[in-house]
């Protein structure tokens, strides 16, 4: 898979899954794990990423002693997931033209 596309494709899927509420690093990819596979490193990765964009923001809480960051998906990070939802009607189209050459070969 292009690697473009992969890297933005997980950016949503973090972002989903910190839509309907915040979260931290080990529930995100808790989530996730029916879906996709992350390591924490790429997991922190992206989120340091989503966080320079503005798509969302991070606070601390003290959980048994310790700090944990939360992350808070912002306005800048909802638009995200619906431009990604129009964008990928267009990558639809284009999956069903690819295909469609190949039902026509069989």
């Amino acid at each position: 898979m292009d690697i473009q596309l992969k890297r933005g494709l997980l950016d949503v899927c973090v972002l989903a899954a910190i839509k309907n509420e915040d979260s931290y690093g080990y529930k995100i990819i808790k989530d996730l794990k029916p879906y996709i596979e992350l390591s924490q490193s790429t997991l922190y990765t992206i989120l340091k990423r989503l966080e320079t964009a503005h798509m969302l923001t991070v606070h601390t809480v003290e959980h048994d002693g310790r700090l944990r960051k939360y992350y808070h998906i912002t306005e800048e990070g909802i638009k995200r997931i619906d431009d990604f939802k129009n964008e990928w009607n267009e990558i639809l189209t284009i999956y069903r033209f690819v295909v469609k050459e190949d039902e026509e070969d069989v």
